[in-house]
């Protein structure tokens, strides 16, 4: 891409060279005319000084009177001649030059480079220029992360190594090996764990989850018993809940996932991660309503509701497509400069294209919801971070004063690069 906006660049200052180069051209042409007159002027001083010349011989003598007759008509002859070719020569450059300054090439010059900056801006992809920066950071975040977990990796084989009893160091290199993709290791740490402590609600969930991901994210009978085995030992168990309701949420069975998560952020347990595992509630929740088409809640089925048919231009496709899943926020603010939005739904990228309702069920505050506006703008947001706020190198949609009693569903096309 970049290689092409040099190839642009370079045609334009090459149209602009031709430009200025008949312009430098017909100024020296104009400058052989100034010459023309000037050598006009010369021959007629030449003419002065030679007739003299003549009148002083023929005074004196030297000549006869035939003689002086014909040098003068001679010499009248020849300045006659010299200034008819003169005036040929000036008509000609003239004609070449009439009406010729500066601020043609000028004017020209801007038109070539306003004309082309306009059809980039059109029909260009600058936007992507932008992207091979932000694709090489990612990059170096990811080697990094590599790096940083296989130098563990080491670190947890050589303590096992050393103590094959560690079953710390045993439980952290299953963890691992679970992030690494090589679930059949995992579950093999997994079982040593189990042999030096025995049989617990925690570390069966654990195998029970690598067990799941290396059977392609099914339950399989020997995850189901794995299951049971751990559930008997501890209802609330953290792993097996959490395992649970991910299996049923990419199921799409939202509702049993928020159960599954919510009964392990009940129980308060110091190890588990409350304010990640929130957040998946919340995004469950936002499925469950999408699904359902509208709130089940009757103050929001009474009030407004705004359809919204959110979909990702073509262009954003290929380069979402090549890296993780982003983050998608579809939300409505105040038309009147309000800053607070009064609904809003996450989504993913993958869930594009789509189709969203925002009503009084989606304020994030009681004391802001839709129905207290008449007009409101309406964004559609690909986070490239993940926050919330529209950012540098994010995509968007944007569409203004919009009626909240408008009850046609609404086109929102993320389609534009915010700079």
């Amino acid at each position: 891409m970049f290689e092409v906006l040099v190839l642009i660049v370079g045609f334009i200052l090459l149209l602009l060279a031709v430009i200025w180069w008949h312009f430098i051209r017909s100024s020296k042409q104009q400058a052989v005319a100034m010459t023309g007159a000037h050598r006009e002027d010369t021959n007629v001083a030449l003419y002065k000084e030679h007739k003299a010349e003549i009148e002083k011989d023929f005074n004196d003598g030297k000549i006869d009177e035939e003689s002086h007759q014909y040098l003068l008509a001679e010499l009248d002859k020849s300045l006659l001649q010299d200034i008819e070719q003169n005036k040929k020569a000036q008509a000609t450059n003239d004609a070449s030059v009439q009406k010729l300054s500066v601020i043609w090439p000028i004017g020209l010059s801007l038109f070539v480079l306003m004309f082309s900056l306009a059809m980039y801006s059109q029909h260009g992809a600058y936007e992507r220029l932008a992207q091979p920066r932000m694709v090489a950071s990612n990059d170096q975040a990811q080697q990094a992360q590599q790096e940083q977990m296989h130098a563990q990796l080491q670190q947890l084989q050589q303590a096992v190594a050393t103590d094959p009893n560690d079953a710390d160091a045993w439980y952290g290199l299953g963890q691992l090996y679970v992030t690494g993709g090589q679930f059949q290791l995992a579950v093999e740490a997994f079982d040593k764990v189990i042999a030096i402590e025995g049989e617990q609600a925690d570390l069966l969930g654990a195998k029970a989850q690598a067990t799941y991901y290396g059977a392609n994210q099914t339950i399989t009978p020997e995850v189901q018993t794995l299951i049971d085995r751990a559930l008997a030992l501890d209802a609330n168990d953290p792993s097996t809940n959490i395992l649970l309701g991910m299996h049923n949420f990419m199921n799409q069975s939202y509702q049993q996932a928020i159960n599954y998560w919510q009964k392990v952020v009940d129980a308060g347990r110091q190890t588990v991660n409350v304010a990640a595992l929130t957040e998946a509630i919340n995004e469950a929740k936002s499925r469950l309503s999408l699904t359902q088409g509208e709130s089940s809640q009757g103050d929001a089925a009474i009030g407004p509701q705004l359809t919204l048919s959110v979909e990702l231009d073509e262009k954003f496709v290929d380069q979402l497509n090549q890296g993780e899943d982003k983050v998608v926020f579809v939300y409505a603010v105040p038309a009147n400069g309000g800053r607070m939005p009064v609904a809003a739904v996450k989504l993913m990228a993958s869930d594009l294209p789509t189709q969203v309702v925002l009503n009084d069920a989606r304020a994030m505050s009681p004391q802001m919801t839709l129905s207290m506006v008449d007009t409101v703008n309406v964004y559609a947001v690909v986070s490239q971070l993940g926050g919330a706020g529209i950012q540098p190198g994010d995509f968007k949609a944007e569409v203004n004063n919009v009626k909240v009693n408008t009850t046609a569903p609404i086109a929102v096309k993320i389609d534009t690069l915010v700079p």
